[in-house]
């Protein structure tokens, strides 16, 4: 038998298989789907407390003892772990079947829930029937799809949440990121607004809310229906509809400006606590090349003029001309809007023109022109908003960027694509964030290229799809508003070659102040800067 290693991987070959505890932690988790999978199929279980018990049970602590084999006779330090050569991680035939696992769950969640057992007019059957106990207990309403999608998105941030922890656990940055991540998604996006559901009476309503998802991520927030509930609601609903503006215009440029987008994308966000948690594994997935770069930004940023255009015609829809009877009138928030973008982007022009790339100036200014035009033609004709109804807008988004794509290709092509393709491709808060970071923010990864060895693990696991070793063997800033933060480029670099900072706003984008090692005199360099 040859002893020689044909590959050049540093790390070496992979295990031939799982060791004892981790096939142990594997049964466990499989028992679990399995009495998931038999609600699904309306087995009726009498006891269902019980055995929802048993199944999230099953589910939570097979993926912790599957963790604890894996990683407990480890060292602490940078893991890489074979990724290339499994077949769940590099796009092999397990990565294609819990792809379509993934996806086919989703359209049925998203398209065909009564597969699952909910009944709008009548007891829930199947699946969804074995999560009402729960439902019952924390808001007393019977459960529906979104409840069981909740829990056990939930569950999954918290195991491989641990899971998480336990593999860069030599890192606190990212031991503290990902606590923050598990509590905001236990607290704020699942319990919190199943106990508001239990304030709710006939004579008091609130919405579901989610208090750490900011529009444009919850495009639905001021349709028509929304502001009614946080209307009638009283001074609470105002006091969450007052929040929701402000977290817009004032609460996240702030955060940003200071810490980057990866104060959300990283730390708060339940997309990205995903992503960042049950996605770990397929982080290298995700395409490095100047294709997939341009792509994104194209896309991304289409996505979210759409979201604007979307917004802008469903709120002027209740809105009504009658200036003696409202202060908000359909035409004076057409103004407004078309104002505020035409300062926005004046500004950008002026201040920020030399940051910007050719290709985002031409874009910027042509998505200007036709926001403008669009809102031009409805206010001297009164025509359709927008030449199509509100509504039909409102509804092609939701079907194609809510549902499709940050639910059926976004997490379930996780195994495909990487964990961040919605990130990257679709989501508008991600575009906001990042072209405040690109222009406005003191965050950067500050680069120390005499230390770099081209190793490359820092591009391997970048999720967002960044060149990092490029930036890394000039010695320059990484300055990308893709960029959200997440530290694993740092946590992966043998040589501590890079470091997340939040420092003073100038001399943040340094292109030209390549720092190579041998290229200046180093303490000449430090006592100028």
């Amino acid at each position: 038998m040859s002893t020689i290693q044909r590959d050049m991987s540093l790390t070496g070959q992979p295990p031939a298989s799982i060791n004892a505890i981790q096939k142990l932690g594997t049964a466990l988790g499989v028992v679990g789907l399995l009495i998931l999978l038999l609600a699904a199929f309306n087995i009726n279980f009498p006891e269902k407390p019980l055995w929802l018990s048993i199944a999230l049970g099953s589910l939570f602590g097979g993926i912790l003892i599957f963790t604890y084999g894996a990683y407990s006779g480890k060292h602490e330090g940078i893991k890489n772990d074979g990724v290339w050569f499994k077949s769940v991680s590099s796009r092999g035939f397990l990565a294609w079947v819990a792809g379509l696992a993934l996806t086919g769950f989703y359209i049925i969640l998203y398209f065909k829930a009564g597969w699952l057992g909910l009944n709008t007019e009548g007891d829930n059957t199947g699946l969804i029937a074995l999560f009402d106990p729960l439902s019952r207990l924390l808001s007393g309403n019977p459960a529906s799809q979104w409840f069981v999608y909740g829990t056990l998105y939930t569950i999954a941030i918290l195991a491989f949440g641990i899971k998480f922890i336990w593999k860069y656990r030599h890192n606190r940055y990212e031991r503290l990121r990902t606590l923050s991540v598990m509590f905001f998604q236990t607290a704020f996006a699942f319990l919190i607004p199943e106990f508001m559901a239990r304030l709710n009476s006939e004579n008091f309503n609130l919405p579901y809310y989610d208090l750490k998802n900011i529009w444009p991520l919850n495009y639905y927030n001021f349709e028509q229906y929304r502001v009614n509930d946080f209307i009638s609601a009283g001074n609470v609903g105002l006091a969450l509809l007052l929040f929701g503006i402000a977290s817009i215009f004032v609460i996240t440029p702030i955060l940003t400006y200071k810490y980057g987008k990866r104060w959300y994308c990283s730390w708060v966000c339940g997309c990205g606590g995903l992503a960042e948690t049950a996605g770990d594994s397929f982080r290298h997935l995700s395409d490095k090349s100047t294709f997939a770069w341009k792509v994104e930004r194209w896309v991304v940023h289409s996505v979210l003029v759409f979201v604007v255009v979307m917004t802008t015609a469903v709120v002027s829809t209740y809105l009504g001309y009658d200036a003696d009877k409202y202060w908000l009138t359909k035409d004076v928030f057409l103004i407004g809007v078309a104002v505020f973008l035409t300062l926005l982007f004046a500004g950008i022009w002026f201040f920020k023109k030399e940051e910007l790339k050719q290709d985002a100036r031409y874009g910027a200014i042509g998505y200007l022109v036709i926001v403008l035009a669009l809102s031009g033609i409805h206010y001297s004709s009164g025509s359709t908003l927008f030449l199509i109804p509100a509504e039909t807008l409102r509804d092609s988004y939701g079907f194609l960027i809510g549902s499709i794509f940050s639910g059926v290709i976004g997490t379930g092509f996780y195994p495909i694509f990487g964990n961040r393709v919605w990130c990257r491709f679709g989501c508008p808060m991600a575009a906001i964030l990042g072209l405040q970071q690109r222009l406005f923010s003191k965050f950067r990864i500050t680069t120390n290229g005499g230390q770099c060895i081209s190793c490359g693990n820092c591009s391997s696991y970048c999720e967002m799809g960044i060149d990092v070793r490029a930036y890394a063997q000039k010695g320059e800033n990484i300055v990308r508003a893709s960029c959200v933060g997440c530290g694993i480029c740092s946590a992966v670099c043998p040589r501590g070659v890079l470091k997340l900072e939040n420092g003073a706003a100038d001399k943040r984008i340094n292109s030209r102040e390549i720092l190579l090692g041998n290229d200046v005199d180093l303490m000449d360099y430090v006592n100028q800067n």
